[in-house]
């Protein structure tokens, strides 16, 4: 499995509907996950934010608008140009198996609904990168749709989809400690949630 293609198609497939996907998600309404994520930070605030998978922005621009430094970062050239236009933020490109990310510099980083889209066999690295950019006791918080650790293509996108035991373990193996996970929408019986939300936080020693 070549990973890089993979991720090549996949970003492909963002990039051809960047505009219907911007349309559509726009108004969606993640405030548990940001509360989630914010909530959990213990420095003081303001905090330095990596939105990891930003997509047009949407996200950049609420944690920026409450005050916080928020960075964004997405594989899609097309996302890139769109969220650095809507949120106003500093915005990088980078696809997720080749990031390049400063060491000990986020409080938090946001992953919603992106890291689905790693390989399997790439997710240990990627989880290693992200916890080396988070400051000691920075968090990450990640939301992922969630199924029986199975992988392949749905449509044009690649992903993985991983049960709370399997993605814990992922968790755990790069050195994160679990603060608590919950299951989305919330208020409805389980089968009718298909988002697994999870926070970990980057020890402090």
């Amino acid at each position: 499995m070549d990973h890089d293609d993979i991720t090549r198609r996949t970003l492909a497939h963002y990039n051809r509907s960047a505009d219907t996907f911007f349309a559509g998600t726009i108004d969606h309404d993640v405030s548990q996950n940001i509360d989630a994520l914010l909530g959990a930070i213990e420095a003081p605030a303001p905090y330095t934010i990596l939105d990891l998978g930003c997509g047009p922005g949407r996200d950049l621009k609420t944690f920026s608008e409450l005050g916080h430094r928020a960075i964004g970062v997405d594989g899609s050239e097309r996302f890139v140009e769109m969220a650095r236009a809507y949120s106003g933020c500093e915005v990088w490109q980078q696809d997720f198996l080749h990031l390049d990310l400063p060491p000990a510099t986020f409080d938090g980083v946001f992953a919603n609904a992106v890291l689905f889209h790693v390989p399997s066999a790439a997710l240990p690295q990627v989880l290693l990168t992200l916890f080396d950019a988070l400051k000691p006791g920075g968090v990450l918080f990640s939301s992922n749709p969630r199924g029986h650790n199975e992988e392949g293509w749905n449509g044009p996108r690649y992903g993985s989809y991983y049960d709370w035991e399997n993605w814990e373990r992922m968790l755990t193996a790069a050195g994160f400690e679990a603060l608590h996970h919950y299951y989305r929408p919330p208020g409805l019986p389980r089968e009718q949630q298909p988002w697994l939300a999870s926070v970990w936080r980057r020890p402090v020693c």
